[in-house]
């Protein structure tokens, strides 16, 4: 061999660098790996990335107000609100031009929509309005304030003027002002009137009552994990079955059948009152408040609990628990400082699972809850659904979501989500 080919590079089979060549090979076996994992990124990008993206966007999106209004957007840049007065005519004018438009593309009702939401009426009053612009003749009709005052003297109050400068920008931070019972005022963000504040307490409410939950399942769910980690495998799979026949019932089932259960006609009382504990005239309220969406809750959420303690105590073995009471150990003390330190990552699964899961519920707690039991999932549904104010909605979910990443973050400083696993 002579010294040219011992000073090159080293070859592979087909002639080209080695180097090169395992480069390529290593560039190939990454490609057929993003190949193989490619449809579950779709998935998760279709069905989880988009859907949160979106109701980020619409939490700050209000481009209705400047899409159909242009010119009286424009217009109303130079009135000042403080003044106390309706703007001039040409602001009248360019409203006129605009609802024309409006109405024939069918917006206007949207914008009045809209702007109902931070002003009462204002729905009705772009809808009557749009009747009557319909038949205005915008060469003959002026003065046009006259003529708007008389569809609707709303028209020449200043506050409908104001409400459509203060949300005529392409985004806002309206709906989360409101999030948080808070509006945008002439002089910038103002606190609602005491009688509208109702966020703040229904998210109070919701971590108050998750976290009750939570501790609840802890209590309920660790003897039955413990039983089921040290019985025999027969008994075992037995009593396996019955923690997870509630997820073999319809959730709508079980809530209705806590309902049943719990009214002061039901059979919890009846049990109560005929054992003498309770007397007839005096039965427990135990439905439409938070007592009733805990327990219903509580038990919806046990087996999520359960489970993770249940595989983590697993895998603890016996021989800990009798070489602790070899060495003096009492029964509790073999437990306290051997066996419990060992179950407090199955312990932190079920805690994390339980917890985001109940701050997310919106159907327990609308059957069993009433008024005083609701949580904030529920209001959420109930834009959506209902009052179909979806950036209100989208900024409730994301303040939700915020929370929830903020949790999560204190949990892992705290206890550190690598110590949480499922067993193993």
């Amino acid at each position: 061999m002579s010294d040219a080919t011992q000073s090159g590079p080293m070859l592979a089979a087909d002639g080209t660098p080695l180097k090169r060549s395992l480069a390529r090979a290593l560039r190939m076996q990454k490609i057929r790996a993003l190949m193989l994992i490619a449809p579950l990124l779709l998935f998760v990008l279709i069905t989880f990335i988009l859907p949160i993206g979106d109701m980020l966007f619409r939490s700050v999106e209000n481009q209705i107000v400047r899409d159909t209004l242009p010119k009286t957007v424009v217009a109303l840049r130079d009135w000042d609100p403080a003044s106390g007065e309706a703007p001039d005519e040409d602001v009248y004018f360019a409203l006129a031009q605009d609802l024309k438009i409006a109405v024939e593309a069918k917006t206007h009702t949207r914008l009045g929509s809209r702007l109902n939401y931070e002003q009462t009426g204002a729905a009705s009053l772009f809808r009557k309005s749009g009747r009557k612009v319909k038949r205005m003749d915008l060469e003959n009709d002026a003065p046009f304030k006259e003529a708007f005052v008389k569809i609707d003297k709303k028209w020449g109050e200043p506050q409908i003027w104001q409400t459509i400068k203060t949300y005529a920008p392409a985004y806002t931070n309206g709906y989360f002002l409101n999030s948080v019972d808070m509006q945008k005022g002439a002089d910038g963000p103002e606190a609602r009137p005491e009688n509208q504040r109702i966020y703040i307490m229904l998210f109070g409410r919701t971590m108050f009552m998750s976290l009750v939950i939570t501790v609840s399942c802890i209590m309920l769910g660790y003897p039955v994990a413990w039983i089921l980690a040290n019985l025999p495998m027969r008994q075992a799979n037995l009593l396996m079955i019955l923690v997870l026949l509630p997820f073999w019932t319809s959730l709508l089932v079980r809530t209705s059948a806590w309902k049943v259960m719990l009214q002061q006609q039901g059979v919890i009382n009846d049990t109560l009152v005929w054992l003498g504990l309770v007397a007839d005239d005096a039965r427990l309220i135990m439905i439409n408040n938070q007592f009733g969406t805990i327990v219903a809750m509580t038990h919806i959420l046990l087996p999520f609990m359960i489970l993770p303690m249940y595989s983590v105590m697993q895998t603890i073995p016996p021989s800990y628990l009798r070489a602790a009471k070899s060495l003096g150990a009492n029964n509790w003390t073999a437990f306290w400082r051997v066996y419990f330190p060992q179950s407090v990552p199955g312990i932190g699964a079920g805690s994390i699972l339980v917890f985001i899961l109940a701050i997310g519920y919106y159907i327990t707690p609308e059957i069993v809850g009433g008024t005083k039991g609701v949580f904030i999932s529920n209001r959420i549904a109930y834009h959506i659904s209902s009052s179909l104010n979806w950036g209100l909605a989208a900024a409730l979910g994301t303040i939700l979501l915020a929370v929830v990443l903020l949790f999560y973050w204190i949990y892992d400083k705290i206890v550190g989500i690598d110590n949480v696993k499922l067993g193993g």
